[in-house]
C-alpha cells in the first residue's frame, strides 16, 4: 500500500521547490496511494510571479480549497500518513506552533501532530528572527521535523532547477521515498 500524503504550498519565495515537489511525486505515483495539495492564496500568486505562470488543472494531484474544512485532512480519521509543507512561510509555521488552525493547511498540520504523523516543513526565510527559531524549537519538540530549503552543493549541481533539487530530494527521503539520489561518499551516476 502506497503513502497517503498531504502537500502544502504557501506564499514564502522558493515555488520552485513546491513545483519541483510535485513534479518529482509524479513520478513516484506507485508508492503514492492518495496526494492532496493545498496551496494558500498566496502561494499562488507568488507562483504566477516567480515562475510566470499557475494552471491549477496541469497539477497532477487533487487540489483542495484553503478553506475547505470538509476536505479529508481536515480530520485524523482519514489516515494520512505525512504532510510536507514546502515552501512554509514563517507566518505558517507560527500558527501551526500555536495551535492556530485558521484554514485547511494548519488545520491539516494540527492534525497530524496531534495524530502523530510525520509533518516536515520546508521554511525560506533568511534571517531567521528568535521568534521563528522559538516556534522552530517548539514545533520540534512537538514532533515536525523542521528542514531548511537550504539546498547543498556536494553534488555540484547545474543550474537552479537541480540545485533546489538537492533540497525536494531530502525532503522525499525524510519522507521515506524510494529513489535514485545523490549520497555523499557513494559513487552517483
Amino acid at each position: 500500500m502506497g503513502k497517503k500524503l498531504i502537500v502544502g504550498i504557501t506564499g514564502a519565495s522558493g515555488s520552485i521547490y513546491g513545483k519541483l515537489l510535485l513534479e518529482k511525486l509524479d513520478g513516484l505515483r506507485d508508492q503514492i496511494s492518495d496526494c492532496g495539495v493545498i496551496f494558500s492564496e498566496n502561494a499562488i500568486k507568488v507562483w504566477e510571479f516567480e515562475l510566470d505562470s499557475f494552471d491549477p488543472s496541469s497539477l497532477p494531484f487533487t487540489t483542495y480549497d484553503p478553506n475547505d474544512f470538509f476536505a479529508p485532512m481536515a480530520s485524523g480519521s482519514a489516515g494520512y500518513d505525512t504532510m510536507i509543507i514546502c515552501p512554509c512561510t514563517m507566518g505558517t509555521l507560527g500558527r501551526i506552533a500555536s495551535g492556530v488552525s485558521s484554514d485547511l493547511m494548519t488545520r491539516a498540520a494540527d492534525v497530524m501532530l496531534k495524530e502523530q504523523r510525520k509533518l516536515i516543513l520546508v521554511p525560506r526565510e533568511a534571517p531567521y528572527s528568535l521568534i521563528h527559531l522559538h516556534n522552530m524549537k517548539f514545533l520540534t519538540e512537538a514532533g515536525a521535523i523542521i528542514c531548511p530549503a537550504s539546498p547543498s552543493f556536494y553534488s555540484k549541481p547545474q543550474g537552479n532547477e537541480e540545485l533546489a533539487m538537492t533540497v525536494v530530494d531530502r525532503v522525499l527521503a525524510l519522507t521515506g521515498f524510494e529513489f535514485p539520489k545523490y549520497n555523499w561518499g557513494e559513487q552517483n551516476s
